[in-house]
């Protein structure tokens, strides 16, 4: 079985009911795509969000238009078409009719600049490209250097001169299945990782991936015909689209919010009565904060059946999961642990019946198995800090174009991650940071995941960076970038008296205020931080040295 059938057996099982709702909240409708069929409604309140769904009966012929609109052009099994659009309504019937054309679907980050547009197309050797309204200045930028792409579909109304309109296309292709022939070992999709040490690598995964996201989700979350997922992560990540998984597995209801405020994500679970919810940090740091400050009122909303709250996409603070649980004791709380190079989310994880675990990422998912290894391959001691692998049917068959890049992380059947992690006496992990992000100072490894939890522990902060800088004495020092509160005032003194109950040479030597950048999915962009204040403080310590 390949993941298509899923979609078409809920087509004929489920047809009218809902597979999908978007939901755009007042303040972000006029970046909302609308089909051209969709009737918007006389008279709306301006204020209300802007709310449209899908039937799982619509998803699948929209899917098979979209297919069998490119085969219409003659493109072969195996072409790599892109999708570059925002979250919307449209997004997963054009993947899966990717998908059903025997195509290869390349989802874009919606934050990629023209010359990372530009690049990761020539990397994946895309020949086909759908976008969005949002990204037509960036196409603009570059559409004359992109000779190699066949064609371009735009979604949306008023298409470019260089693109064609999808939506109208789409209207005059057929809705029947296309009839080609997939199995698991088919090229299924690539998918590029996150940039953190330059340009993103393009990560090739196969049909067998795909499936077993699909079995990992459900098996961990256990989503039932009843559940409601509420999915705000951005559909390109692995994250989001193989948490939705379990709800195509199940054959129930999501939802796409565009939007993070607490205030929309409450609202949505309210009114589309939503039992799951994927959040990343910062959005639940900043949904606590608001119930904290009093600007919400939990008794303003009907959360009853909100049965599941899980984070994941970086490592979580327990500090945060503390809070959570005050505020929300009857919600189950699950952490998930992924890589694209792993199809996302799963590979290791809690499970909801580990709170007493909190801190940790958990133990192997389903499906999967996972070492803490030295340098040399050879299991470390239990408590000993190694780099975690994954072994699993989910992990990508290579970084696409780039042997030497998959030589370097694929030993046999063992990714290895980056991720320096230890296993507790009862087989938990915990991470304890990126490999690439340990900062040696004086010959100590410091690790600033431990460092960032600890100062998140403070209650005038409201986020944490560590990073390296150098040091012509010590090599690096370890210095903690500090966001405060918003209306908190909070000094450099009094984040060093919190400190004096870490371990001495743990202490971060400079502090910084500053605001933390995070990527779509949550993650800190620590290279922006480093490019910001390391540069200044090399050049001093080469002349010092």
């Amino acid at each position: 079985m390949v993941i298509t059938d899923y979609l078409e057996r809920n087509a004929r099982l489920f047809g009218s009911e809902t597979a999908l709702v978007e939901i755009s909240p007042s303040e972000e409708r006029d970046n909302a795509v609308t089909w051209r069929d969709f009737n918007l409604i006389e008279n709306a309140n301006p204020d209300a969000p802007y709310r449209r769904e899908l039937s799982w009966k619509d998803f699948d012929r929209r899917a098979n238009r979209f297919a069998n609109l490119l085969l219409s052009r003659g493109l072969p099994k195996g072409t790599k078409v892109a999708i570059l659009l925002m979250n919307c309504l449209e997004w997963l019937p054009i993947y899966f009719g990717i998908l059903k054309a025997g195509c290869i679907a390349v989802p874009m980050n919606f934050r990629y600049s023209s010359d990372e547009i530009r690049y990761c197309l020539d990397l994946a050797d895309v020949e086909v490209l759908v976008f969005g309204p949002e990204f037509i200045s960036r196409m603009d930028a570059i559409e004359k250097e992109l000779g190699f792409l066949k064609m371009m579909f735009f979604v949306g109304r008023n298409a470019p001169a260089y693109a064609e309109d999808c939506l109208r296309l789409t209207g005059f292709c057929s809705s029947s299945a296309p009839p080609v022939a997939l199995n698991e070992d088919d090229h299924a999709a690539i998918y590029f990782s996150s940039g953190t040490t330059g340009f993103p690598k393009a990560i090739l995964h196969d049909h067998r991936s795909l499936n077993c996201a699909c079995m990992v989700e459900q098996n961990h979350h256990g989503q039932t015909r009843d559940d409601v997922f509420l999915c705000i992560p951005p559909l390109y990540h692995t994250g989001a689209k193989m948490h939705w998984f379990g709800s195509l597995l199940s054959g129930s209801k999501a939802v796409l919010l565009r939007g993070v405020k607490p205030e929309w994500i409450l609202r949505a679970v309210t009114e589309e009565k939503c039992t799951i919810v994927w959040l990343l940090v910062p959005w639940a740091q900043d949904l606590l904060d608001a119930v904290d400050s009093g600007r919400i009122d939990l008794r303003d909303y009907y959360l009853d059946q909100w049965r599941l709250m899980h984070i994941g996409a970086q490592p979580v603070p327990p500090s945060l999961i503390r809070r959570w649980q005050e505020k929300f004791p009857h919600h189950q709380y699950d952490t998930n642990y992924g890589l694209s190079e792993s199809i996302g989310p799963g590979c290791v994880h809690l499970g909801v019946e580990n709170t007493h675990k909190v801190g940790a990422i958990g133990k192997p998912g389903y499906l999967w198995e996972a070492k803490i290894l030295d340098e040399s391959g050879v299991e470390v001691p239990q408590g000993d800090v190694g780099e975690l692998a994954v072994k699993g049917p989910g992990v990508m068959l290579c970084y696409y174009k780039n042997p030497e890049a998959t030589a370097e992380v694929l030993k046999g059947e063992w990714l290895w991650t980056g991720d320096m992690a230890r296993m507790d006496e009862d087989g938990f992990i915990y991470l304890v940071d990126r490999k690439k992000d340990v900062v040696i100072s004086g010959g100590e490894n410091l690790y600033p995941v431990q460092i960032e939890d600890f100062l998140r522990g403070f209650d005038k902060i409201k986020d944490v960076a560590v990073i390296g800088l150098p040091d012509p004495r010590l090599g690096e020092i370890a210095a903690a970038i500090v966001e405060v509160k918003e209306g908190i005032t909070c000094t450099e003194a009094e984040i060093n008296e919190f400190c004096k109950a870490m371990p001495r040479y743990k202490r971060p030597k400079q502090i910084i205020f500053d605001r933390i950048p995070r990527n779509p999915t949550g993650k800190i962009e620590k290279p922006v931080l480093r490019e910001k204040y390391c540069q200044g403080r090399l050049v001093e310590a080469q002349i010092t040295g």
